[in-house]
């Protein structure tokens, strides 16, 4: 009898390696990236996201009392990024001039051009031209209206919703950050210092957060980062029960034993071992906790304990709302415009946990799902050569 002669496995070329955005990813990464591109509400939603986070990022080129582009006397200015005085287009004042003047206008428009943003009004501006008083609403020049000072709803709208997702993502962040560390060593070390954390987290979670808003916006006046830092005192305990869960159950895994075995120091143990374990369930946190970010920047700015008056907010847009009930596009604006950041955030947060399910990661992947090289394997001989 001769042995049966298997055909070799079939090679993969580079152009079939599993790659994401130039990066190699591993089989399980895939596996999840195909999971979350699968859900096609949080893909587009994703994707929808993102669209208007850049744009937001780009608020200064949408929405501005500036010019993008000045053609004067032969030359190029360029105010949204510079400031030229007044004397430059052969005004009388050296200040900064102020191109929505019509006499500014005038003098640029005789010797060149302007070209203006798409909404020429930035988030502070106020129109002195309107047809009706303030509030006034939606027409060729405010698309969405004016709010109770005379200023563009729309370009508050897009400079709040930055500030807002900014906000979210710079608090997540640096809660996440916090509340991992602390889970980790609460769970890999346990004993005394678990027991201390535990305490101290009780007593801590019980403080009354709006009282001490309170408190502090008699004594300064809040700004972006001092708000950041008085919430970042409260949120960091979001995760810390869920890390601490998983440092528990893992410490006691023989992969942890045999590392510990091996000399590794408690450090690489639990950063480079097992934090990336419990990383799967700490990401499918993370969208929930950026959408109660912004919700709580948006109700603290709604109650006057949120960002100082005057900045754009999505909070303060909605109390107007409430304040002026014969303006509706006010609270419809301001509504809507919540009503859709937060949904997008929940349904790309409903998709990254069941992107990292384990029961859909470790699961057999259909023939339909699953790639060239997965759906074409070689089938061995059933019969062996008889000699």
């Amino acid at each position: 009898m001769k042995p049966s002669r298997q055909p070799p496995p079939a090679a993969r070329s580079p152009a079939t390696e599993d790659r994401f955005l130039g990066l190699r990813i591993s089989p399980i990464n895939q596996r999840r990236l195909h999971n979350f591109t699968a859900n096609r509400r949080a893909f587009w939603s994703l994707w929808v996201f993102l669209a208007l986070f850049v744009l937001a990022l780009a608020a200064e080129f949408i929405a501005n009392d500036k010019p993008l582009l000045v053609r004067f006397d032969g030359e190029f200015y360029v105010p949204v990024f510079a400031s030229y005085p007044e004397t430059a287009f052969g005004g009388e004042f050296e200040t900064e001039a102020s191109y929505r003047d019509p006499f500014v206008v005038d003098l640029i428009e005789e010797k060149g051009w302007i070209v203006w943003p798409p909404i020429p009004f930035s988030y502070k501006t106020i129109n002195y031209s309107l047809s009706q008083p303030a509030p006034s609403p939606p027409d060729s020049v405010n698309w969405l209206g004016t709010d109770d000072q005379g200023r563009d709803v729309a370009a508050r709208v897009i400079y709040g919703f930055r500030i807002s997702v900014l906000f979210g993502l710079i608090l997540t962040g640096f809660s996440s950050l916090f509340g991992i560390a602390a889970g980790a060593a609460q769970g890999y070390f346990g004993g005394l210092l678990d027991l201390f954390f535990q305490r101290f987290m009780e007593i801590w979670s019980s403080m009354p957060t709006l009282y001490l808003l309170i408190i502090m916006a008699s004594i300064i006046t809040p700004g972006f980062w001092t708000l950041l830092i008085l919430l970042l005192l409260f949120s960091w305990m979001a995760l810390v029960g869920v890390v601490r869960a998983e440092f528990l159950r893992a410490r006691n895994l023989d992969y942890v034993r045999a590392a510990r075995a091996l000399g590794q120091p408690d450090r690489v143990i639990m950063f480079k071992h097992v934090l990336p374990n419990a990383m799967v369930a700490t990401v499918t946190f993370m969208p929930f906790i950026l959408n109660g970010s912004i919700t709580t920047l948006t109700s603290l700015d709604f109650l006057g304990f949120g960002l100082p008056p005057g900045s754009p907010s999505l909070g303060e847009l909605l109390q107007q709302g409430k304040s002026n009930l014969q303006a509706p596009w006010l609270g419809f604006t301001a509504f809507f415009s919540i009503a859709i950041m937060l949904s997008l955030l929940v349904f790309i947060g409903e998709g990254v946990r069941d992107a990292f399910d384990p029961r859909k990661t470790l699961g057999p992947m259909s023939k339909k799902d699953a790639g060239p090289a997965e759906a074409k394997a070689p089938e061995p001989e059933t019969k062996a050569a008889a000699e």
